[in-house]
């Protein structure tokens, strides 16, 4: 049998202590925090679809810019999918056609988001024409309008 005094011990800065768990679990909630941040610095409005419970099932962050509509899905902070498509595009949740997109790691994919350039604005823009922007499917049926950053 082994005593007490024969068994292994943990010395805080051990991997698996509660102090470096905590440690970790604090720098992954900055850098979740400081992604954002630079997300909503960019212009990007967030939209938060949920299921028939009302949880949330993901994070979507949307910008419209240009030509182009810019979309960040954040269903886990090593699950991130963005996309880039032209701002005629009728589900920008599921486009039809895409200019650009990444999937991986949070960091990874908005840095590689942030980097692409900004979109040319149209030449030509008729007179009286709606304000830019798209629409984003919502819960049970609804949608929200999420108007042009530039």
């Amino acid at each position: 049998m082994t005593s007490p005094a024969e068994l292994p011990t943990k010395t805080p800065g051990t991997p698996g202590t509660p102090e470096t768990v905590e440690a970790t679990e604090a720098a992954e909630a900055a850098e979740v925090e400081d992604t954002l941040g630079r997300l909503v610095e960019r212009g990007y409005k967030f939209v938060h679809p949920r299921d028939a419970e009302g949880e949330i099932i993901t994070i979507v962050g949307v910008r419209v810019h240009g030509t182009v509509v810019d979309v960040v899905r954040l269903d886990a902070e090593d699950e991130v999918t963005a996309m880039r498509m032209p701002a005629e595009e009728s589900d920008i949740l599921a486009p039809s056609t895409l200019l650009w997109r990444r999937d991986g790691g949070m960091r990874e994919v908005v840095d590689a988001l942030l980097d692409l350039p900004e979109a040319p604005e149209p030449q030509v823009r008729p007179h009286g024409a709606a304000a830019r922007g798209c629409w984003v499917r919502g819960n049970r049926g609804q949608a929200k309008w999420l108007r042009a950053t530039a």
